[in-house]
């Protein structure tokens, strides 16, 4: 496994990753994920070990916190071995005090995961959402007190927009309060919005992605084909919605490259998918899921060979889309080009 630094600090996490969003599944989105129980969760963190994959990834609001007590219980006697990365911030409740990133909440939500991890300590934090009404002074300097108290290492954000990281990175500079080291984005052959702006904002400012999704939702997992309709089992049937969209033709556009690349490396369509997002720049860890071990040890598949430029170049044109104003003129402009070499 190789192992990468997450942004601009010191700690190294492995280019694989694996998300717990099939931990405990329940309710109309995480049911669906999967419902791996303590069991089986084992067995999965066993193999994920075994292969060098020592970051396991969760969320307070996964199964409404179930997911973080299977991977406690995965993990039990074997902390040291592994690196727990959290999120919050997202609805817990109805109650007026359950979402947002404020003092009450974070520092009630740390102690709670941390009692469902069964641990007294997280490695990597990170905002699941940007709280507008929370100013970022009081996000920040709760996360500054939590870190001086020893329950968590590193902070991060996901679904941050670039002007949001911006500004608590300023901020965090004015006071010398820990600087966010992760972004934890959607990216993926069918999604490549992240290389507009976030993707640039990371490499400027020390920011290493943790990539969700790396298969589109599932639709790059090899089932789905052009003129075909989405497989009986599939969950896009009951999730698509809560996902991020795809346009048919992109999708297989992407798809129909894929299957040419995976017959020639021998590799399969996800391992083919999730190599290319182990090229791209600022990428420090792609997490992967899995509802059983067949399709974790696939996923595993992705690393300990390259893909071509040629074939790189192959994927990269099949997934162009033309970006938004303004980062289009910067492609498709040769004078703006000469400015900003980064964007195009």
């Amino acid at each position: 496994m190789d192992y990468r630094y997450l942004g601009n600090s010191g700690l190294k996490v492995p280019a694989l990753s694996f998300g717990a969003g099939t931990f405990g599944g329940s309710g109309p989105l995480f049911s669906h994920w999967g419902t791996t129980d303590i069991a089986e969760a084992r067995r999965l963190v066993d193999i994920c070990l075994e292969a060098g994959v020592n970051l396991f990834d969760t969320a307070d609001n996964y199964s409404e916190g179930a997911s973080e007590e299977v991977l406690g219980e995965a993990i039990k006697g074997r902390r040291d071995a592994v690196l727990l990365s959290t999120k919050m911030s997202l609805p817990l409740g109805d109650g007026p005090n359950e979402a947002g990133s404020s003092r009450f909440r974070l520092i009630r939500g740390v102690e709670a995961a941390l009692k469902r991890l069964g641990t007294d300590y997280i490695d990597l934090l990170q905002l699941h959402a940007f709280d507008a009404f929370t100013p970022v002074e009081e996000v920040l300097s709760t996360l500054d007190q939590l870190v001086r108290d020893g329950k968590i290492r590193y902070v991060g954000v996901s679904n941050f927009s670039g002007w949001q990281i911006m500004k608590s990175l300023a901020v965090a500079e004015k006071y010398g309060w820990p600087r966010y080291v992760a972004n934890q984005v959607y990216y993926s052959l069918v999604g490549r919005d992240y290389e507009w702006d976030l993707m640039p904002l990371g490499a400027d400012q020390g920011l290493g992605a943790m990539v969700w999704s790396p298969l589109g939702w599932g639709r790059l997992t090899g089932k789905i084909r052009r003129n075909n309709p989405i497989p009986e089992g599939s969950r896009l049937h009951e999730t698509a919605s809560f996902g991020p969209p795809v346009e048919d033709d992109l999708l297989y556009s992407v798809v129909d490259v894929l299957d040419a690349i995976a017959e020639e490396t021998g590799k399969t369509v996800p391992q083919v998918a999730i190599n290319w997002l182990l090229q791209r720049p600022t990428v420090a860890s792609v997490i992967i899921g899995a509802r059983n071990e067949a399709q974790l040890r696939d996923n595993l598949g992705a690393t300990g060979w390259a893909l071509t430029g040629e074939q790189i170049a192959r994927l990269d044109a099949s997934s162009a889309r033309t970006a938004p104003y303004p980062h289009f003129p910067y492609q498709r402009q040769d004078a703006f080009a000469q400015l900003n070499p980064a964007l195009v």
